[in-house]
């Protein structure tokens, strides 16, 4: 077995799972209109629900990461798709409020527990193109977003919320799929792990600038989360709300919005690899500013493309943060890992419980007023290390 060639089988593999975890656990937000009306909720408490979701993710993914890097468990990736199986489970027979909080938690910890470990899998069969890997990882988990809401408009709202049981049955595939995964990583991919990391130490930076790097791309993520949160837990308020669409075609404008997101995530990991994370970080970001200013402010004709080209900046950013973010601490990739899976999805939950406070306060006009200008903060890149450049310094000194 090689170990410095891609492993594109395993990539797949872990993207596909991705792609199933993601799908079922986007079932929760795709079902909010028909959760609102059946529990007469407020939109505080549909944020809440997502900050069930968001918290319990958030939380446990850096702790699940870290115990990763000292004591790595494959048999924890199969093994996390239960908790997944179990929400969906409670969810398609919840029919109080805490029940579909206790459901949103559960899928939580599912997530915990697959993001990290699968994230350190991508690095482990990246073979040098990590850009790649985790875009491919990442891009799986997009498009079973995108899938989400299409699954509830062609299911969900014919059958109801029952269905939901139905896919809780993907866990046991995924589950099957990532017991491979887990054999290929018990055998392979730690030694991968550690010739890569190795690689990675001889560069390090001073601990001072990697601290200041970190937390400036967990500021990025701040501005990035939130904005996507107003969309994929909002969007089709706003447009039944302001344009009088029905929730099918609501349903339909959100799951365009999220394939755009997928494609912007393919292309942001090799566009990374090959001109340098940090440009493609500044142009994801801030390049963003102009069609999110714009959005809040035009008719239905104008609103899907804005938001696909939206969705297609937006969404290259987040490869090109998380691989920068593990250069910054080589040796440290599960750790990594789950503190930016978990503080993206922790800054969704809060996002989205802020702004359905905001939205049942004034209107879902006005949040989408406030949120435009958070692709602002990505002046921030500025101030990020260039670590390729330091790298290459490093070498030939």
């Amino acid at each position: 077995m090689m170990t410095n060639g891609t492993v594109f089988g395993v990539i797949v593999a872990i993207s596909f799972c991705h792609l199933l975890n993601d799908m079922m656990q986007s079932l929760l937000p795709a079902i909010y209109p028909d959760l609102k009306a059946g529990l007469g909720l407020s939109f505080g408490q549909i944020g809440l629900v997502t900050l069930a979701y968001q918290i319990t993710a958030s939380i446990l993914q850096p702790m699940v990461g870290l115990y990763a890097d000292r004591r790595p468990t494959p048999m924890a990736l199969p093994g996390g798709t239960l908790f997944s199986l179990a929400g969906l489970a409670v969810l398609s027979c919840a029919h109080t409020y805490w029940l579909v909080l206790v459901g949103a938690s559960l899928l939580g910890v599912g997530s915990s527990v697959f993001h990290p470990e699968s994230s350190r899998v991508a690095r482990m069969a990246a073979g040098g193109r990590h850009g790649l890997a985790q875009a491919l990882f990442q891009v799986g988990g997009n498009a079973g977003q995108a899938l989400g809401p299409l699954a509830a408009a062609l299911v969900v709202m014919r059958w109801g919320q029952s269905s939901l049981a139905f896919f809780a049955l993907l866990a046991l595939l995924s589950g099957a799929v990532l017991w491979n995964v887990a054999n290929w990583y018990r055998h392979h991919g730690l030694t991968r792990l550690k010739v890569s990391g190795h690689a990675m130490a001889a560069g390090a930076l001073p601990e001072a600038r990697a601290r200041r790097g970190i937390l400036i791309l967990l500021a990025l993520i701040f501005s990035k989360y939130v904005y996507l949160a107003s969309l994929t837990s909002y969007f089709t308020f706003y447009l039944i709300h302001r344009f009088g669409l029905s929730v099918e075609n609501a349903q339909l404008h959100l799951f365009v919005f999220l394939a755009a997101v997928a494609v912007g995530t393919v292309l942001g990991g090799p566009l990374g690899d090959r001109f340098g994370r940090k440009y493609v970080i500044w142009c994801s970001i801030l390049g963003a500013l102009p069609f999110t200013l714009l959005l809040p402010h035009v008719g239905l004709f104008w609103t899907g493309p804005l938001t696909v080209v939206i969705g297609l900046i937006l969404a290259s950013a987040f490869p090109a943060i998380v691989v920068f973010a593990q250069e910054l601490v080589p040796g440290k990739v599960g750790m990594i890992s789950g503190l930016f899976f978990g503080f993206s999805f922790g800054m969704g939950g809060l996002g989205a419980a802020a702004l359905g406070w905001i939205a049942d306060r004034t209107s879902i006009e006005t949040v989408y007023q406030l949120c435009a200008f958070l692709p602002a903060i990505g002046l921030l890149t500025a101030f990020l290390p260039d670590v390729e450049a330091e790298r290459r310094r490093s070498s030939i000194g």
